[in-house]
């Protein structure tokens, strides 16, 4: 088996083990996972550990989510596959990739110019091209491209950022993202139906902190423990 193989092998006993057996079902999400190499995301030191069941460190102290947290996020976005998409939290791209397979076009915004640079790079390496990757204050959203069909973040919130709530498109427009204090958090997804809102609390998860204005107010220090992006006993 040449190494292209193996690595197909890994996605696809990731998608089994981890996304099917756990409740995963949407089939265009499932054929996502599958296709999107994980491992071109993760740093080199860690590209062994690339179809594990975990969160792995990328720098500034930030994570490329575990599997199940990317596929299970993208799912309740019951997307179809035109949607406009904004993300917050570029990080590595990977989420980024699984989106661009999935909708229309999507925006993306990261806080960290130097991780930014590294996901700009591993999109281009898979001539993803329905993707505009911005730097900057994610709490705030880009106004200048909304409204959104579809926003995820994927670092954690005190609480639901007003910005992106008001650029969530009118008619139906649904939004998943962590909310809670810094060590754990619910995967929130948020509906919008003209000027009404509806929250549902999902399941226990552990983020990095959003920064920003609507977000946490300091960046946690470099040596500080790494959080994990991934759902808390699953």
């Amino acid at each position: 088996m040449n190494n292209s193989d193996k690595l197909q092998s890994l996605r696809d006993q990731m998608v089994e083990t981890q996304l099917k057996a756990r409740g995963i079902y949407d089939p265009r999400v499932l054929e996502a996972m599958r296709s999107i190499p994980r491992h071109e995301f993760v740093p080199p030191q860690h590209r062994h550990l690339a179809y594990e069941d975990q969160a792995l460190p990328i720098g500034e102290n930030q994570t490329i989510s575990q599997p199940y947290v990317v596929a299970l996020m993208t799912q309740m976005l019951r997307l179809s596959g035109h949607e406009r998409i904004l993300e917050i939290g570029t990080g590595s791209g990977y989420q980024t990739a699984i989106l661009c397979a999935l909708a229309g076009h999507v925006y993306t915004l990261e806080y960290y110019p130097q991780l930014a640079d590294r996901a700009a790079r591993a999109l281009s390496r898979l001539k993803l091209n329905n993707v505009d990757l911005h730097i900057g204050d994610g709490s705030q959203g880009l106004a200048d491209m909304a409204p959104f069909d579809a926003i995820i973040v994927s670092a954690a919130a005190p609480a639901l950022p007003g910005p992106l709530r008001s650029q969530l498109n009118s008619q139906g427009g649904r939004m998943v993202l962590p909310i809670g204090d810094r060590s754990e958090q619910y995967l929130e997804v948020v509906t919008r139906q003209g000027n009404r809102w509806e929250m549902e609390q999902t399941i226990r998860v552990r983020f990095v902190p959003l920064v920003g204005r609507y977000g946490f107010k300091t960046i946690p220090r470099k040596d500080s423990p790494q959080n994990d992006d991934q759902a808390a006993g699953v």
